[in-house]
């Protein structure tokens, strides 16, 4: 397992575009198998954030996450999951495998598979997790980790930083706190996608 930590973004970068595979087209209802980004444009905030299935990283906060997605989606907050890892290295991270993850966990937010590894690198993604909150107007706000908890620590997941990051963002419009980075698994890129 490499660690990686999360890289530095600008604030007020916007999301770029994406149109990617859902495995759980159920967790949204929308009767369609991709979802773009266009999807979310009724969203006060969205999280998007790039995970996968074996990363001890991703799966520490992985309860916690769907936690706080169930508690800010009626807020009006969206969040969406990105796989961008290779699933011929790491077969537990194939999209079946993502559905079968995804139904089991009851993912209250759609799982999109970046096959080609475009979408990661169009974010800036380096790890997993790595997240990032978008404003109304789908400009970067937050950057940074899920909370200061790791695997093995013994603490459970709290989400505290993403909390903290949602409700200033809800209250004032801005965030304004500190930012600190994400670490877990390095994306597992394909042979020749490794970004520099």
């Amino acid at each position: 397992m490499a660690l990686t930590y999360s890289q530095e973004i600008a604030p007020g970068t916007e999301a770029p575009p994406f149109d990617l595979p859902v495995v759980n087209p159920e967790a949204d209802g929308l009767d369609k198998p991709t979802r773009s980004l266009e999807d979310f444009a009724d969203a006060r905030a969205l999280v998007v954030v790039f995970t996968c299935n074996h990363c001890p990283y991703a799966q520490h906060i992985e309860d916690a996450l769907i936690e706080v997605a169930r508690a800010y989606q009626p807020k009006g907050v969206r969040f969406v999951a990105i796989n961008a890892n290779d699933p011929e290295q790491y077969p537990e991270d194939a999209p079946e495998e993502m559905a079968r993850r995804a139904r089991a966990k009851g993912y209250p937010f759609p799982y999109l598979f970046d096959e080609t590894q475009e979408v990661a690198k169009a974010y800036g993604a380096l790890c997993t997790p790595d997240l990032y909150v978008f404003d109304a107007d789908r400009r970067l706000v937050y950057h940074g980790r899920f909370d200061d908890t790791r695997p093995g620590q013994g603490r459970p997941a709290t989400g505290a930083d993403l909390k903290r990051a949602l409700d200033e963002l809800l209250d004032t419009g801005k965030v304004s706190g500190p930012q600190y980075p994400s670490m877990g698994c390095n994306i597992k890129w394909k042979p020749g996608n490794e970004p520099r």
